[in-house]
């Protein structure tokens, strides 16, 4: 069994915290945006979204900003956006299309402040792909204030249960969300 690189353990067993809303979340989006829009080439990425419980305002959250970033390509995230964020201090993520063969699906970057905390996770995606549906979460929970709070005090719940544990933390939220996003779909279609 193969060994994970030291900071895929190390971000898996950082602690859950939970933080009341900050108003500044939004800004603190807005301002990486435009970092990245500064640092990539604009052929390589399309449009930028805020996303999980830092974009729904009034809602506890972890204090890391989650960001969607439509891509090309998965390969140019590896060839060519990877290199440049990883110059700039940012950490490279990264799940396999498939064990043992070549090819990523899914890529993603977290960025740190100085002391070493998380500030923002930066996810990549594809224009086709189904993990923009991460924004009918976000959105069910903007427009239904009683489900965020009942979403606000699941995570405080489940962080007090898995503080040191970030799989477990976000198994425990699935059932949640995917209730969440189904009723969210038919809300669409109705």
């Amino acid at each position: 069994m193969n060994a994970k690189p030291l900071h895929v353990e190390r971000a898996l067993h950082e602690r859950v915290e939970i933080v009341p809303y900050d108003p500044a979340w939004p800004a603190l989006f807005a301002e990486e945006a435009a970092r990245l829009r500064a640092q990539l080439p604009a052929e390589l990425i399309g449009r930028i979204e805020h996303f999980g419980s830092t974009a729904v305002p009034g809602l506890a959250a972890k204090p890391i900003i989650d960001m969607l970033v439509e891509v090309s390509s998965m390969e140019d995230v590896v060839q060519r956006i990877a290199p440049i964020l990883e110059r700039a201090g940012y950490e490279f993520f990264w799940r396999d299309r498939e064990r043992g063969l070549p090819g990523v699906e899914y890529a993603w970057f977290i960025r740190r402040d100085a002391a070493g905390r998380r500030t923002h996770h930066i996810h990549c995606l594809e224009k086709g792909s189904l993990e923009w549906e991460r924004l009918l979460f976000r959105d069910y929970l903007r427009t239904h204030p009683e489900a965020a709070a009942q979403y606000g005090a699941l995570k405080r719940r489940v962080a007090a249960e898995y503080p040191d544990d970030r799989v477990a933390y976000a198994r425990a939220k699935t059932d949640f969300i995917a209730d969440a996003m189904q009723a969210m779909r038919r809300a669409q279609s109705g």
